[in-house]
């Protein structure tokens, strides 16, 4: 019990486990602000009234979800972004890096 006790202060497990759950609690924050208030204002500027999501090309019968496929980027870019920032603030590029 001892090793694994060891284990755990070593390794950061405690700290791996509140990273990932705050990691899904950004995401969803990030994903409901590029859907709900992003996506709309593009898909305004692009002249439509529906969001960007709902953007495609038909070529025949198939449809292009180019809209889709740029939300996806967006949200990855905020959520990149915001962990960059949050490794810079608690300075802990030595424990990326290692």
């Amino acid at each position: 019990m001892k090793g694994f006790v060891a284990f755990i202060k070593e390794q950061g497990v405690v700290g791996l486990a509140i990273g990932f759950i705050l990691g899904g609690s950004v995401s969803k924050v990030v994903s409901s602000l590029v859907n709900d208030i992003i996506n709309p204002i593009i898909g305004i500027a692009l002249g439509s009234a529906k969001d960007l999501t709902a953007s495609y090309i038909a070529i025949g019968d198939a449809k292009i979800m180019w809209g889709s496929f740029v939300s996806t980027g967006i949200d990855f870019i905020i959520i990149s972004l915001v962990v960059y920032i949050l490794v810079k603030i608690l300075k802990l590029d030595g424990v990326v890096k290692k």
